[in-house]
């Protein structure tokens, strides 16, 4: 008996469309990747050789600094910037905190339904974030003169548009099932702001204040540079006058001040993440 069945043919497998277009994408993505850092490559006219010619030059500017100068006068100089700096630190982060948290309730949109206000408050804290600390501190020196008060008005410029952004971002997470019944019930932006969003957020906004305070000393560092008081100062002082066993001295307590500064504010972040 002969088998009637039609006889099927089989069909040759199409190629992997999903490895090509893999690949495809991933020239796309590397192409411009690379391209960019052979422009970088260019632009900051980066040369190993150049390093390595330099090299005699690092040589000397670290036997000059060894030993560390620590006699009396250093120390207690060293000692009294750090105490400057860390005030700097202090008083820059907590003199933003109004404004910041202003900025944060404005540039939410958890808190704030009209579109102008809250570009407004998002121009503005994109503002104080663009400017650097230290073109802020070199504004305030030619204003309020050389001294940490400069410092601190440029750590509060600069951190209420970054402590802001981070709040209003932190409030936006907030689940909105808890804040529509109030929207609905005709609650105003302050009263969602109060009774809602506040409570929900008061651990991530001390945190975020803790890393901010950590980040504005060490900032605060280099804002000496510039004439804004502080350890930094010393610092730089000390380069201008060639005095490079002091400067080693002054890094030196900077490596234990920034030490202990971490470990204290991980103590306390700690303990706040804990439930």
């Amino acid at each position: 008996m002969t088998d009637v069945r039609p006889r099927t043919s089989r069909l040759p497998v199409p190629p992997n469309r999903r490895r090509l277009v893999a690949v495809v994408a991933g020239l796309v993505i590397a192409v411009p990747i690379v391209a960019a850092h052979v422009v970088a490559w260019i632009e900051t006219e980066f040369a190993l050789d150049q390093l390595a010619r330099g090299l005699h030059g690092m040589a000397e500017f670290i036997g000059d600094a060894v030993p560390p100068d620590l006699s009396r006068s250093v120390v207690e100089q060293g000692l009294q910037g750090c105490v400057v700096t860390l005030a700097i630190g202090l008083l820059g982060t907590t003199f933003s905190i109004p404004f910041s948290l202003l900025l944060a309730f404005l540039g939410a949109r958890t808190t704030t339904r009209a579109p102008l206000v809250y570009q407004l408050a998002r121009a503005v804290m994109s503002f104080f974030r663009a400017v650097p600390d230290i073109v802020f501190a070199l504004i305030f020196v030619t204003a309020v003169g050389l001294g940490p008060f400069a410092g601190v008005l440029a750590i509060i410029c600069h951190n209420t548009g970054v402590m802001a952004k981070l709040w209003s971002e932190t409030m936006e997470e907030v689940d909105p099932g808890a804040v529509e019944p109030l929207r609905t019930a005709g609650a105003s932006g302050s009263q969602i702001a109060a009774h809602v969003v506040l409570p929900s957020v008061v651990p991530q906004f001390v945190g975020l204040l803790l890393y901010r305070f950590d980040v504005n000393v060490r900032s605060s560092l280099v804002l000496g540079l510039v004439g804004a008081g502080g350890i930094g100062f010393s610092i730089n002082q000390s380069i201008s006058l060639f005095r490079f066993d002091e400067m080693l001295t002054y890094i030196l307590m900077v490596l234990v001040f920034i030490i202990a500064v971490d470990l204290l504010s991980g103590v306390v972040r700690h303990r706040l993440a804990r439930p």
